[in-house]
């Protein structure tokens, strides 16, 4: 990884600083000795070298001079003004010498981003833990999606079943309420009818002769709840009562009746008590 930014900032230096010294020793070299344009050429070229080596041992140390990238950046804007000098002075080829001149800002762009890289690089492991945080994140989400969507189908499963039979109840209800309309309906007209009401009179005269009341029409409608009888309704014996109606019960037969049968004889003729009195009782007589 560390490879995809270095090799393109050490390649376009590198073409940048043989760029330089070209163009240094082909434009001064006309003016000064060739040997004075070279060592031009190589001290611009050393400069920006040196520069930026200190640079990058500040950056493998975790630190960072302003001064240094400030003489490094000035190094990279004497080279790209040389370029851009010879490529305005030149008499042949102008447009592609002035194409060539931002090479040297480039090489300063690259290894900057090539710093940045370093300063937010991550080791293997710490990239498999994020990997596989994100990883459990996706996999929750997912899940959880997949949780929602189910109770929704089962939701909307659930309100079609209740609204499907909610349906067949008021169908069956309007069916049943027009069967019994038509049934009062049917009452109403034999009420109604001449024939029918001479036919019920004189029906109803045979079984009580000088009366005949009209035939009235069944309730329909709502209807009281009877009141719950209670199960000690009956006026509770006496105890001297219970006795002997123990004690009758139990001597019917020969020999004598045990409790049960006893019990279940008691309870069959009518008679009403607590299960305490009545084997207080039977206690009592057989004793």
């Amino acid at each position: 990884m560390r490879a995809k930014t270095v090799l393109p900032a050490v390649a376009m230096t590198a073409v940048s600083m043989v760029l330089t010294l070209a163009v240094v020793v082909m434009w001064l070299g006309t003016a000064v000795p060739w040997p004075v344009a070279l060592v031009v050429g190589l001290g611009i070229d050393g400069g920006w070298l040196a520069t930026l080596a200190y640079e990058r041992r500040l950056a493998a140390q975790g630190d960072h001079n302003r001064a240094v990238t400030a003489v490094g950046w000035s190094f990279g804007l004497i080279a790209t003004g040389v370029l851009v000098a010879h490529a305005l002075t030149a008499e042949h080829s102008a447009g592609a010498w002035l194409a060539v001149a931002w090479l040297p800002i480039a090489a300063k762009a690259l290894w900057l981003v090539h710093a940045m890289w370093e300063r937010t690089a991550l080791t293997p492991v710490a990239l498999d833990a994020i990997r596989g945080i994100q990883q459990e994140a996706r996999d929750e989400a997912a899940v959880a999606r997949a949780r929602l969507r189910a109770e929704a189908a089962t939701e909307e499963t659930r309100l079609a079943a209740v609204t499907e039979a909610g349906a067949r109840v008021a169908r069956v209800q309007a069916k049943t309420a027009q069967c019994l309309a038509g049934a009062w309906s049917t009452l109403e007209t034999a009420r109604a009818g001449e024939e029918t009401g001479r036919a019920l009179t004189s029906v109803t005269a045979r079984v009580t002769p000088g009366v005949t009341p009209r035939w009235e029409l069944p309730v329909w409608g709502p209807t009281e709840p009877l009141a719950a009888r209670s199960l000690e309704s009956a006026p509770a014996l006496t105890d001297e009562a219970l006795d002997v109606l123990v004690d009758e019960i139990r001597t019917s037969e020969t020999p004598a009746l045990s409790y049960r049968e006893m019990a279940a004889r008691f309870r069959a003729a009518g008679h009403s008590a607590s299960e305490v009195r009545l084997r207080a009782a039977w206690k009592r007589v057989a004793a």
